[in-house]
């Protein structure tokens, strides 16, 4: 696994990265990973913890000043990424080292691009299935999902492929969802792996109402940049057929055209020119992309 870096973002997750950090240190050791912690602007002991344990032949510890987000910290960590390779796990000591090895395992067999820590059931809230039921749901609106646990942390990609794909995505939690959807979206081979989630037994979970509406603006966000159509066409065709509805029987009775089917019509055609014209600028980014010559991927 030499050509394997994990890369963990880390906000305040001194205890639990006490003990978890020797038991992943001893893992890269014996796999010849490599390892990168970002501290995202800690405001415990975690930067001095991972000055600590730091060791130049296979553990990099990155330090934000400013705290900047789950996805910021991922960001920097993949940036910093000189592997193949690249996998992130949660600071909570929640995600398991073997599952580290099968979904290394899984993404060489199948060739694949990504492959995606697939949770099992566990015991959640409802809040907490409530909005990941409902982020699904409004993804499966936008975009074909082929995938269930779309915010698992726990993914490995090919790094020069996360790498690109980083710049679009968000600094908040929304990354985890909205980079998958970018693989998918690019025609990129993503597979899901089973893995089992250990309870947090430090610290407290970051994820919120706030969390929720993000990722699903970022959802729209990303529809609109790469299939725009999707998202202007359904309401485009409702307020032109509602427009033909609620005219035609005035028309018919000789009373012209009123005011409110004109409103509907041309709000019809709004959102149709609107979709044309996203479409277009989509077309244009995705050939601004194939155009710029790519390197093919080293093994370090």
């Amino acid at each position: 696994m030499n050509d394997l870096t994990i890369v963990i973002p880390a906000y305040n997750e001194e205890q639990a990265l006490a003990s978890f950090l020797p038991e992943l240190m001893d893992y890269c050791r014996k796999n010849g990973c490599r390892l990168i912690i970002v501290n995202d602007g800690s405001k415990d002991g975690t930067k001095a913890l991972l000055n600590q344990y730091a060791d130049p032949t296979f553990f990099t510890p990155i330090h934000h000043k400013v705290n900047r987000g789950y996805g910021g910290a991922i960001k920097s960590g993949i940036e910093a990424t000189t592997t193949l390779l690249v996998i992130t796990i949660d600071a909570d000591g929640q995600h398991r080292l073997e599952d580290v090895s099968a979904l290394y395992t899984a993404l060489k067999e199948n060739d694949a691009d990504m492959v995606i820590g697939r949770r099992k059931k566990h015991k959640e809230s409802l809040y907490r299935k409530t909005g990941k039921a409902l982020i699904r749901f409004i993804a499966g609106l936008l975009m074909p999902i082929p995938i269930h646990d779309l915010n698992s942390g726990m993914k490995i990609y090919v790094t020069d492929l996360a790498r690109e794909y980083m710049q679009l995505c968000p600094d908040n939690m929304a990354l985890s969802d909205i980079i998958t959807l970018i693989f998918l979206n690019q025609r990129h081979l993503v597979l899901e792996q089973a893995i089992t989630v250990v309870p947090r037994t430090t610290g407290t979970s970051t994820i919120n109402i706030k969390t929720a509406f993000d990722t699903v603006l970022e959802i729209v966000h990303v529809a609109t940049m790469f299939d725009p159509m999707r998202l202007f066409f359904p309401p485009a065709v409702f307020f032109l057929l509602f427009s033909a509805v609620w005219g035609i029987p005035i028309l018919l009775r000789g009373e012209g055209v009123s005011v409110g089917t004109l409103f509907l019509f041309v709000t019809g055609l709004i959102f149709f020119f609107l979709g044309l014209l996203a479409e277009q600028l989509a077309l244009i980014r995705k050939n601004l992309n194939l155009s710029r010559p790519k390197s093919p991927p080293e093994d370090h």
